[in-house]
């Protein structure tokens, strides 16, 4: 009843554009960084652990994934970030976000090499997608969800502005099989009066 909806826009996308803070550059992946995913987190089997995707044991595999990555760019509604450490000059992990457009809300997901972990270098990469997909891209929901077997990464969510919303019982699927999803969100009223 009291609710305010937005029904007139539509989210206006920019596709993977370059983005810096502080410590990290986000970026497109080039071929050339085929190396970089394989050693600093594809084939690391700590980060893939609570991952959809398995761990990498050939670089083979992994030049042909970087393949694939590379050729969707074209698609202005694609969003996968390699997240550079400017120190190191090399990709530690990426950042990437899948869209329900009926609702205007996108959906994000990241990973980083787990000799990283603990810094705050996840939660400074969302930190600059939030403002990203609310001012320039539209959206009316920004949402992650994680294994509650892996706190760490709802502690990602809480740090960046994301209130948790509730655990969806078996409603995922990882490398540990079918798994329960905590799921966090902001909404861009939430982000505008947090920001005025």
């Amino acid at each position: 009843m009291g609710q305010k909806h937005r029904h007139e826009n539509k989210m206006e996308h920019k596709g993977t554009v370059s983005l810096e803070t502080g410590r990290l550059i986000l970026r497109r992946f080039t071929p050339e960084d085929t190396d970089a995913f394989f050693k600093n987190w594809g084939s690391d089997e700590r980060v893939t652990e609570f991952l959809r995707w398995e761990t990498y044991s050939d670089i083979e595999d992994a030049r042909r994934i970087m393949g694939e990555w590379v050729e969707k760019y074209d698609d202005t509604a694609v969003y996968h970030w390699a997240i550079v450490l400017r120190d190191l000059g090399e990709p530690i992990g990426s950042i990437s976000a899948w869209l329900n457009e009926k609702p205007e809300t996108v959906h994000i997901g990241y990973c980083i090499g787990s000799r990283w972990w603990h810094r705050g270098i996840t939660s400074e990469a969302l930190d600059a997608l939030i403002p990203f997909f609310f001012n320039e891209v539209k959206a009316n929901r920004i949402e992650s969800q994680h294994d509650p077997r892996n706190p760490h990464s709802g502690g990602v969510m809480k740090k960046c502005g994301m209130r948790y919303e509730g655990t969806l019982r078996q409603a995922d699927r990882s490398n540990k099989g079918i798994v329960d999803a905590c799921v966090y969100a902001i909404l861009r009223e939430d982000f505008l009066s947090e920001n005025k």
